[in-house]
């Protein structure tokens, strides 16, 4: 084909090829897109100024690439029309670097600035609409030392602006810029795609780095838009050997693309030929290496190769009447891409064609009375010939790739469980893109870049002999809970959760107010429930804090956070620099509960008793301060929520609802935790005891170990449903029993040793009034004694009778903290015998 009938061809290409981003990867004509790509340039300027070489040999790189299965280049210089035109002519996207005067003080000069907003327009406008252009990248590596200059912020603002002026020349293209590990920090979230730089050198790195930089993409692709090796110092075998696990590496941690620096040995930069560097998969006279061919076949087993023993996967969906939403379930898994799975459909009594549905799409339906999801979800794996167990919703669809990732997981270590990502499908409406903004949603939480803590319910999988160790799901969790449950038993078992970026479902979200709600209020019974289970997890008020960090949409953060440190190194010369969040106070956090509205109801009542005596009006300004805290939370929240580009002028319609929904949801929550008994004031025991410390003891023939016994009294508190936690290392006693958010009982042992084997096991007890009773107790009597001298007898009346009964209270709870342990310590005396 001549050039010019190159050319011609190019210009025809339909604009329908354009590339868009679906969550973690890439689109183009509604097909998944992979981009398997080479750096190209730069090179010496010609005669004419163009940045790259004669059109005839771009035409034979560009021949070359493809037989190579490379479908993507990357240049570091904007391409002129006729290299635009070869590329789509060839079936190749180009990834146009925008350069600019990134190595120097940029922001420190007006005319600098606007040399570089001027680069960006003219870039944008030069490629304008062409189908070849995948993406325009407004930066490439500012060094460290400039970012460390300037802070983060004012780099993070000048990237943000840049993008704003490419998006303004071209609204529906895709923007990103090229980062690199020294400033990882960086927050670029506002971007279409992230972009990396990564040259690491073995293979268990690369595989770590990806999956954290996975997790600093967030729900946005990823593509390692440099890796590489060079041959000069490391030779042309080592070359093809480690290009080709990085490039299987790239994919199989669910990036959605990998560029391999370079095409060509060929390097010009700064006005010299570089020639102590050779990173091409061809030589500067165009003849192929060793790497050409291995990288070709990487490329062409995108994303891993057919010929992996994967394991057999059964696909369990539960549901109950959700024939609205399953058929777009259904149609996805019969686009699923893995060899060996099954699905299986256990319907749970619906009273809807949702049965019918599954029959009609050829899938393994069991049908069941209403019993819930738990019964539901063991029914599936009871029934299940796979040896993973993959567990999706009915309102929820995967992609093509879902099973892949999640089996490569799987292959990988040890785990029980694998999760990954739930997203937001665009499209579902205006209220479904603002609850995908605010909390409650289905979240993952992560203890590392691959670990787990809690994967949820609608994107889970786990291997079938875990379930079967476990007992599979409880069924007291009838429609929410269960996955939190069983990962908490799992991790108590000792056994590890995985997680994969890249296994990707759509997760529809509620689609008005009132579900949303109704949702939230069962979030908050499942708490309950969670919390009557497992009660050493929850504190005094009532919730319990995971270990991990939490990733997902719509989280409520304290307003009060405190500043990221930048792990820099000396004089910031680390390699890799991370951000570290350290977590909000107490106070900060204290707004983000439910019960906080309880405390502004609560400084509403002692406001109202300002109408018999005014000295408690000075709880008004609290009053206000309470209720400030989380509609500025609402509103902080509102504005960092991100929404389609298609939102156009109604967007402040969505931050406006998203806000209101950040208030709506602590509330329905509440609702919910408080229907089922999860209150601060909610007790716990049956019996009780003297509120007054005591000793026993016990004597044991046989000998036992320190951990044992700690274990035995545990066990017998989990079967009295005690709300209890054990000892930390700097507390000096064993064993804290809650009676109420008042008062508890501390349980501390000791042991005398007789020889043979024979124990005398000491144990003392006593109560304890909480910090907060103590101060509560305090502050309502001295209020009391204030308003009686002062004459006030109705309020003295109202407070002296509030601290009597929280007094009362305390020593109850007291008491009932203490029954337990005493009846804790008799069934182990017994048993001692």
């Amino acid at each position: 084909m001549t050039i010019e009938a190159a050319l011609r061809r190019g210009r025809s290409i339909a604009r329908a090829a354009r590339v868009e981003v679906r969550g973690k990867f890439l689109f183009a004509n509604g097909e998944k897109l992979y981009l398997r790509g080479v750096t190209y340039g730069t090179f010496r300027p010609q005669a004419e100024g163009t940045m790259f070489p004669p059109p005839e040999v771009v035409e034979a790189d560009f021949r070359g690439m493809v037989e190579a299965r490379v479908n993507a280049i990357r240049t570091y210089t904007v391409p002129p029309g006729w290299l635009l035109d070869l590329a789509s002519s060839s079936g190749l996207y180009v990834l146009v670097g925008i350069p600019w005067e990134q190595h120097i003080r940029f922001l420190d000069d007006r005319k600098t600035r606007k040399g570089i907003e001027r680069a960006v327009r003219e870039a944008v406008r030069i490629c304008a609409a062409h189908p070849a252009v995948l993406a325009y990248l407004v930066g490439n590596e500012i060094p460290a030392q400039i970012v460390r200059w300037y802070g983060r912020r004012r780099i993070e603002q000048w990237l943000r602006h840049l993008y704003r002026i490419a998006k303004r020349e071209e609204p529906g293209s895709l923007v990103a810029y090229v980062n690199y590990p020294t400033t990882e920090y960086l927050d670029l979230s506002f971007m279409d795609f992230a972009c990396f730089n990564v040259y690491l050198e073995t293979r268990e790195r690369l595989q770590a780095y990806l999956a954290r930089l996975q997790n600093l993409a967030g729900d946005k692709p990823l593509v390692m838009t440099e890796i590489g090796l060079d041959s000069r110092r490391n030779g042309l075998e080592r070359q093809a050997e480690v290009l080709d696990w990085q490039v299987r590496e790239v994919f199989a941690e669910g990036c959605a693309g990998a560029f391999v620096f370079a095409w060509t040995d060929e390097w010009h930069r700064g006005g010299y030929d570089i020639e102590d560097w050779d990173f091409g998969l061809v030589n500067r006279a165009r003849a192929s290496k060793p790497a050409l061919a291995t990288v070709a076949k990487a490329f062409t087993e995108v994303p891993f190769p057919a010929s992996c023993p994967w394991p057999r996967i059964s696909v369990v969906v539960c549901s109950y009447n959700g024939a609205r939403t399953i058929r777009d379930t259904f149609e996805a898994l019969q686009r699923l891409k893995y060899p060996d799975f099954e699905t299986i459909l256990v319907d749970d009594g619906s009273k809807d064609a949702t049965a019918a549905i599954g029959r009609e799409f050829g899938v393994r339906v069991i049908s069941t009375e209403n019993r819930g999801l738990s019964n539901a979800r063991n029914t599936g794996y009871e029934a299940a010939t796979g040896e993973i167990i993959a567990y999706i919703d009915d309102d929820a669809y995967p992609d093509p790739n879902w099973l892949h990732y999640l089996a490569h997981r799987f292959t990988q270590g040890d785990w029980a469980g694998v999760g990954g990502p739930n997203l937001p499908p665009a499209g579902d409406g205006m209220i479904a893109e603002c609850v995908a903004n605010s909390p409650g949603g289905p979240v993952h939480v992560l203890v590392s870049d691959v670990e787990a803590e809690h994967i949820p319910g609608c994107n889970m999988a786990f291997r079938k002999t875990a379930l079967e160790g476990t007992r599979g799901f409880d069924s007291r969790f009838r429609s929410a809970g269960d996955d939190v449950d069983l990962c908490w038993r799992l991790s108590d078992s000792g056994r590890r959760i995985g997680f994969h970026a890249g296994a990707v479902v759509w997760h529809h979200r509620r689609n008005s107010v009132r579900t949303y709600s109704k949702q939230q209020r069962g979030y908050g019974r499942a708490e309950a429930l969670l919390e009557r289970k497992w009660p050493e997890r929850y504190n005094a008020a009532g919730h319990f804090a995971w270990t991990g960090r939490l990733y997902g949409r719509g989280l409520t953060t304290a307003l009060q956070r405190a500043a990221g440190r930048i792990y820099q190194g000396r004089a910031g010369t680390a390699p890799f620099q991370s951000v570290y969040q350290p977590a909000p106070g107490v106070l900060a956090s204290l707004p983000l509960m439910p019960e906080w509205y309880l405390a502004v109801l609560g400084l509403a009542a002692v406001t109202a008793l300002g109408a018999i005596w005014m000295p408690l009006l000075a709880a008004g300004p609290l009053l206000l301060i309470a209720l400030a805290a989380p509609l500025g939370q609402a509103v902080f929240a509102a504005a960092r929520a991100t929404f389609p580009e298609r939102a156009g002028a109604r967007a402040w319609r969505q931050h406006l609802l998203t806000g209101v929904l950040h208030l709506v949801q602590p509330m329905a929550r509440l609702s919910g935790r408080i229907e089922y008994g999860l209150t601060p004031w909610r007790r716990r025991g049956r019996g009780l005891a003297l509120p007054f410390a005591f000793t026993e003891s016990a004597w044991r023939e046989e000998w036992q170990s320190i951990e044992a016994r700690t274990q035995t009294i545990a066990s017998s508190l989990k079967r009295q449903e005690a709300a209890w936690q054990p000892g930390g290392d700097f507390d000096a006693w064993d064993f804290e029993v809650r009676g109420g958010m008042f008062s508890s009982a501390r349980l501390i042992s000791s042991v005398e040793e007789h020889g043979g084997g024979h124990q005398l096991v000491l144990f003392r007890a006593w109560p304890e009034i909480s910090n907060l009773g103590l101060a509560v107790i305090g502050a309502t009597s001295g209020l009391a004694l204030a308003a009686g001298i002062d004459g006030a007898w109705s309020a003295a009346a109202v407070l002296a009778l509030t601290a009597g009964a929280i007094t009362l209270r305390s020593f109850w709870e007291a008491a009932l903290a203490l029954g337990v342990v005493k009846s804790t310590l008799w069934e182990y005396r017994d048993t001692a015998r």
